[in-house]
C-alpha cells in the first residue's frame, strides 16, 4: 500500500476511495438537452455512469421560466436527477457549465465549477477557488462544504491530474447515446 492510498482508510479500516462526479450536458440536433454524469475513481477510472433521455422545453415554459430556464434545467432537471439515480455517490460533483452550479441548492454533495488555471477567473466574492492539479475549482460561498470537501480530497489527486479529460469522455458518450438513439 503507498502512502497514497492511507488517506482512504476509513475510520472501520476499511478503504474509502475518492469518488469524483463529471456532469455536462450537450445540446442534440433539436435543440434538446441531454445530461451525463460520470463518477470515476481518483484515478479516473468509471465507477458508474448515468444519463438523461432528452429535455426540451416548450415555448411557454422558456417565456415563463425567462432567464431561469437554463440553471432550472442543467440544475435541477438534469443535474439533481442524474444525481439521485447514481448506485455510486461521488464525494464531488465537477461541472463546467456555471448555470449548473443551480444543482448544489438540491443536493447534499458538494460541487464545483472546473476553470483551467491558464483561464482568468474574475474575484468573485460568491465563490471560492481551489487550485488543483491543473485546474482551478470554484465553489459556491454560500456552500461551505465544497471547500472543506477539497480540503479534505485535494491532496488526493494528482498534481498533474487534468480534471477537464473524464468530461470529453462524458460528451463523447452522450454523442453516442444521441446517434444510438436516432437511429432507432
Amino acid at each position: 500500500m503507498t502512502s497514497g492510498d492511507e488517506d482512504f482508510m476509513g475510520a472501520d479500516g476499511g478503504s474509502k476511495e475518492l469518488k469524483l462526479g463529471f456532469l455536462t450536458t450537450i445540446e442534440c440536433p433539436d435543440g434538446s438537452l441531454i445530461g451525463g454524469l460520470l463518477v470515476t475513481n481518483h484515478f479516473g477510472r468509471p465507477l458508474e455512469f448515468q444519463c438523461t433521455t432528452p429535455v426540451k422545453p416548450n415555448r411557454t415554459q422558456e417565456v415563463l421560466y425567462g432567464p431561469t430556464l437554463v440553471p432550472f434545467l442543467l440544475g435541477e432537471v438534469i443535474g439533481q436527477t442524474l444525481v439521485e439515480k447514481m448506485n455510486v455517490k461521488p464525494n464531488l460533483v465537477l461541472i463546467e457549465q456555471e448555470q449548473a452550479i443551480e444543482l448544489q441548492n438540491h443536493i447534499s454533495i458538494p460541487v464545483a465549477i472546473l476553470s483551467d488555471v491558464e483561464q482568468i477567473v474574475e474575484e468573485n466574492s460568491a465563490f471560492i477557488s481551489e487550485q488543483v492539479g491543473k485546474n482551478r475549482l470554484r465553489f459556491d460561498a454560500a456552500h461551505q462544504t465544497g471547500k472543506s470537501a477539497i480540503e479534505n480530497t485535494s491532496r488526493n489527486i494528482p498534481a498533474d491530474a487534468d480534471l477537464g479529460e473524464p468530461f470529453e469522455r462524458v460528451r463523447e458518450a452522450l454523442n453516442e447515446a444521441v446517434k444510438m438513439g436516432s437511429s432507432r
